[in-house]
This record gives structure tokens, C-alpha cells and sequence, in this order.
């Protein structure tokens, strides 16, 4: 997940660049014992493995793969490292729209479902990491890892061994959980690599939001644990303070094993198919201006991303193959490759007011003493998990499983908002319309205010990602298809009036909090709080925290909409498989981040599995 862009949580773009990049220098040099990992200025010309993209995902995978000290694996990832600033939890909002930020965008929706109305030219704006780490290094650093039946149901779509009791163990091998009340119960473990704890930080109004999931009959639980539903002051993969990419958890530990080579700044543009049947045996990459082949003498491994593996496939040949004639590109595999794309959406600038001065805002941690707590001592607003403290999982009358087992909703709660200070960087990143930013936002720049996300968990609209031509450095066509299922508004809908009855609690109460009541530009015609209000609202200020899922899918042959299998070989094709949040199925109910780092453990594992297998087999 990317980062909630509130601009409350960061620091003033005048200091960044000299203060804070000197004092995360600093943390980033003495504090953090782990050294960089390291960028090979030559790439041989075979590998076992080559692992493309070097992300939440392809960093795991390219981590347990070299345990085996018989392979030789290589990692390719387009971006660079890491820097001093994508330490610092609460200026993630700033790696958004640089050279780690792919800065894909959304195409415009159809006239008969129209969304992200309020954006410049209907087109909502999908950060995605192009960085050694990948959109870990991005996002808000929230770990959740959805819901059990949402893995019940993969296996029962076909897809044996991925049922909630077979993945658990791969959530618990990377987890190194230090909040000493969750960590090794049945649900969580400490000693893996990727560490996970609460913010050291946190203001009055999170307690404020636990209390409120009380009184409204919700439980205070481990959200991660044996049940969803209920409220929790949010945990995130954070160490010391700062953040933990799957690129420090995963590649700084072991960056001198010999038979790892970490190429960044290596965009693959091709997949080598030979034979037939076809059988992956290198890719072709462009770094520093010149073209390579390198071979892979036993797997290629696609862990690019929802977005950019399906592309790469395409490239290839391997997609459906309309799409492939249409560009004159070779038909290898007719695959329904981009399709079923899926990803959280909801509605930005649900906004309430609160009297006490005790928001998240710029104005009030902008400060020395703000910056020295967090250099010596680890903790205070610099360590906010992207402005949310709080997590939420809720049921709508509208949820098909009325269990209470299976929340249709999830709220993040921030204790701040896009109509707090910092207005004209919130505008740059969201890519606001002007009559937007000046009708709601502008005059509410000394407001206290709060915010809560609702987020809409298992959407019946599904995407597409399609080719927008044959050149591999050119951006796909994203075409996310928000709301062409009318329960997928009535859902939100529903959510939202749930949110509101948060900010009417006693333990709100107490701070006065109360809806802002400004009416959404474009929805004026429209009184708040109705049902066509609401609609109006999401079809214009459409938010998503960028989770797309599922243009790989997972399921058996006979599943004419799958295109890798339960070991996630891509159907067809030898020596190719996708590890990434592509294959899932359908869309965890949750922040994916966790998610697909436990894909990578899983994907690593069963590929030891089957070369295991075949040397029994040999032998």
C-alpha cells in the first residue's frame, strides 16, 4: 500500500531537503548496523534464477532462493536504492511522483460509471515503487495480512495449499513482531526478518478511536490474529523507528552472499521464449542505455507487479491474443493476462473538526525538538506510519457473509486530513482539480481536523491492464472500472454512515468532533448525508491507497480466466512463474503489503520444493 497522503504528517518542503535529509543521514549511518546492499557493475551472462523486479515481493524471493549456495540467482530491479528520506515513516508522502515512483495514472472512466471526477482529467493518480524494495519503500507501512477466509477461498477456487492454515506458517516465518503482547502466540513470531511493532507515537485521538469502536459494540483485538472484525491502534513494519522495506529486511542481511547479484537501475523489457512447448530462458534488459540478454539456466521469475508483470507478459507474447495482434506482437500464449484487476477504493476527504489542539499537523511538529526525539531517542511524529494510527474492520448490511466474520469495510484513521495545513502539496500529489482544492480546502487550513479512509474490501468491479503500445518503456493503460457495480456504492455508502457514527461517540465527544459540512464542488446540487450526496462524493473524490491485485490470477487449467497455476508456474509455459500480488485470486481484505511478502516466502519455498522433487526424481 502507498501512503495516505496527508500532508499533516510531513515536514515542510523548505527544511527537506538540508535538516531532514541530514539528520536522516546520520540515523541512516550510525544507527542502522545493516550496511546498503550491493549493486554489481557487471551482470554475468547465466544465472540460475533471475528474479525481475525487486520489490515486496522479488526481494523475498531472491533472498531464499540464494540460501541454497548451489544457485546463482540475479535480481533485476528498473529503480535505484533507497535514500536517507524513504527512512522517515512520516515523510513517506514525499517519495510520491520522483524517479522511485513509476507515476502511473489511471485512464478516463467510461461516461456510463464515471470516478475520479474531481482529479484533472478524470485520471486518478497509482504510485507504484520503482526502487529496490519496491512499493514498500512507498507505502504507509501498515501490516495487515486480511482476512482467514479470504485464503479459504483461494483454495476453494482451486488452488490447493493456499488456505489460511497453509499460508499462517509463511506470514509467521518473515515476522519479527516486538510488541511483546502479540509477539509468539499462535498468530505471530519474532526473529524473522521483516520486524513489525506500533508506532513509538501516537496523539490523543487514537485512543479516542479504540474507545469509539467500543461503544459502538466492536471489539479491541489483533486484527491479524484468529478474527478480523474489530478496531486496533495500527501496527507497521517499522524498525528503531524507520522504516523496514522488504529491501532492508530481506537483502541488507545477506548482501555478501557471492551467489547474489542485485542489478538496479536494470529495466527488463522482454521475456526469451524458445521451444515448444515454450520455455522461458532469459530476458532481455536495457541498463545504462545498452541492451543485454541474460539466461536463466532453471527459472525466470516475474515479481514486477500487479501492473508491470502482466506488461512484461504481454511484451512477451504471452496475453490474450487480440490485445497481442492489435500491436503486431507475437501470439506465444493466448492467456487472459491483465485482466481482473481489483483494488480498494473509497472516499477521500471524509473530514471532521475537532476544538483541541491536538491534530497532526505540520505547523505543530515542524520542529527541533520534534527532529532530535526522533534522531536520539526513536520515536515522536517522525516515526507515524504515513499520518494512520488506527485500523478498523467493519460489517455493512450489505456484506453477502453476515457472519460478522468477514468485514466488507476497513477504515484507517488518521488524526489529520487533506483540509489540514500543507494544501498546496496534497493538491500536487492527488492531482486535485483547482475548483476542488479551492472550494474545500484552501479556507480550512487552521481547522483541527480528523479523518477516516472507508474502504470498500471485496469490490465486484474488476480492471484491466492493457498495452498502450510495443514499446516497453511506455506506461500500460490502467483501467481500474471503480463502481460499474452498483452494490460496490451501496457498500461505501453504508461504510460511510458507520464512520460518521464514530465521530458521534462520547470518546469524540469530549473534543467536539463534528462532520465538516463544506458540500464536495460538483455535488452541491445534492444535501449531505443522503444517499446521492455519498455517491456523488465517491464518484468524484475517489481514493484508493493503491492496492491493485490479481492481473495474474491463480487457479487450475480449466479456469479460462487463470494464468498460473496453484505453484504459480504461468500455465503453458516452462520456466516461468509470477510471485506478486497478481496471482491473488481475489483481493485479500486488507492492506496487501503483507500479503505479498508472504506470497514471496511461499513462492520461494515451493520452488525449493519442486527442484528438491526433481533431483528425487533424477536420482
Amino acid at each position: 500500500m502507498a501512503p495516505l497522503v496527508y500532508p499533516t504528517g510531513w515536514m515542510g518542503l523548505s527544511l527537506i531537503p538540508l535538516f531532514f535529509s541530514a539528520i536522516a543521514f546520520f540515523r541512516y549511518s550510525s544507527l542502522d548496523p545493516e550496511s546498503r546492499p550491493i549493486n554489481v557493475d557487471q551482470i554475468q551472462n547465466e544465472y540460475d534464477f533471475i528474479v525481475v523486479g525487486g520489490g515486496s515481493a522479488g526481494a523475498v524471493v531472491a533472498s531464499r532462493l540464494s540460501e541454497i549456495k548451489g544457485w546463482r540467482v540475479l535480481l533485476l530491479e528498473a529503480g535505484g536504492d533507497e535514500t536517507e528520506i524513504s527512512d522517515i515513516p512520516s515523510l513517506a508522502g514525499y517519495l510520491q511522483l520522483t524517479n522511485m515512483d513509476w507515476q502511473y495514472k489511471t485512464e478516463p472512466p467510461p461516461l456510463s460509471s464515471p470516478y475520479c471526477k474531481a482529479m484533472n482529467g478524470d485520471r486518478c493518480f497509482w504510485p507504484r515503487g520503482k526502487v529496490l524494495g519496491g512499493s514498500s519503500v512507498l507505502n504507509a507501512m501498515l501490516y495487515v495480512r486480511g482476512n482467514r477466509r479470504d485464503y479459504d477461498l483461494w483454495e476453494a477456487l482451486g488452488n490447493p495449499g493456499w488456505s489460511y492454515r497453509r499460508v499462517l506458517p509463511f506470514f509467521k516465518k518473515s515476522e519479527d513482531n516486538r510488541n511483546p503482547y502479540l509477539a509468539n502466540n499462535s498468530y505471530h513470531s519474532s526473529g524473522g526478518y521483516l520486524t513489525v511493532q506500533e508506532s513509538p507515537f501516537r496523539t490523543p485521538l487514537a485512543l479516542a478511536f479504540i474507545k469509539a469502536g467500543e461503544e459502538l459494540g466492536y471489539e479491541i483485538r489483533d486484527i491479524n490474529g484468529e478474527r478480523q472484525t474489530g478496531f486496533m491502534i495500527a501496527q507497521g513494519t517499522i524498525r528503531r523507528g524507520s522504516r523496514c522495506s522488504t529491501a532492508k529486511a530481506f537483502l541488507r542481511p545477506v548482501r555478501l552472499r557471492k551467489n547474489l547479484h542485485i542489478a538496479m537501475n536494470s529495466h527488463v523489457s522482454k521475456i526469451i521464449l524458445r521451444g515448444e512447448p515454450p520455455r522461458a530462458t532469459g530476458v532481455e534488459l536495457i541498463r545504462g542505455g545498452v541492451r543485454q540478454v541474460v539466461r536463466a539456466r532453471r527459472e525466470v521469475i516475474l515479481s514486477a507487479g500487479a501492473i508491470n508483470s502482466p506488461q512484461l507478459m504481454m511484451l512477451s507474447g504471452i496475453g490474450p491474443k487480440e490485445e497481442l495482434a492489435r500491436l503486431g506482437l507475437p501470439i506465444i500464449k493466448d492467456l487472459p493476462v491483465g485482466y481482473n484487476l481489483q483494488d480498494h477504493v473509497g472516499l477521500g476527504g471524509l473530514t471532521f473538526i475537532v476544538d483541541d489542539p491536538i491534530t497532526f499537523k505540520k505547523s505543530r511538529y515542524q520542529t527541533l525538538p520534534v527532529a532530535i526525539d526522533y534522531i536520539f531517542y526513536e520515536r515522536g511524529p517522525m516515526t507515524s506510519l504515513g499520518g494512520v494510527e488506527g485500523l478498523a474492520f467493519v460489517n455493512t448490511k450489505y456484506n453477502p457473509d453476515q457472519s460478522g466474520e468477514w468485514p466488507d469495510v476497513q477504515f484507517h484513521f488518521a488524526p489529520s486530513s487533506v483540509n489540514s495545513d500543507g494544501g498546496e502539496q496534497i493538491r500536487r500529489i492527488l492531482n486535485l482539480r483547482d475548483g476542488v482544492y479551492n472550494s474545500m480546502y484552501k479556507p480550512l487550513v487552521p481547522a483541527e481536523t480528523w479523518t477516516i479512509l472507508p474502504l470498500l474490501l471485496r469490490p465486484l468491479s474488476t480492471g484491466r491492464v492493457r498495452l498502450r503500445n510495443a514499446d516497453p518503456l511506455s506506461a500500460p493503460i490502467i483501467e481500474p472500472n471503480y463502481f460499474t457495480h452498483r452494490q460496490d456504492v451501496l457498500t461505501l455508502i453504508e461504510g460511510i454512515r458507520i464512520a460518521l457514527n464514530i465521530s458521534d461517540t462520547q470518546a469524540f465527544q469530549r473534543f467536539r468532533s463534528r462532520p465538516l459540512l463544506t458540500l464536495m464542488p460538483g455535488c452541491t446540487d445534492y444535501r449531505f448525508n443522503t444517499d446521492a450526496y455519498w455517491e456523488c462524493a465517491l464518484r468524484h473524490f475517489t481514493f484508493t491507497i493503491y492496492h491493485p491485485t490479481s492481473t495474474c490470477k491463480m487457479g487450475p487449467s480449466k479456469d479460462p480466466t487463470a494464468v498460473v497455476d496453484h505453484r504459480l508456474r504461468v500455465h503453458g509455459i516452462r520456466g516461468l512463474r509470477v510471485v506478486d500480488a497478481s496471482i491473488m485470486p481475489t483481493i485479500v481484505s486488507g492492506n496487501p503489503n503483507a500479503p505479498v511478502i508472504m506470497i514471496g516466502e511461499k513462492g520461494a519455498h515451493m520452488i525449493k520444493e519442486d527442484y528438491k522433487a526433481i533431483r528425487k526424481k533424477r536420482s
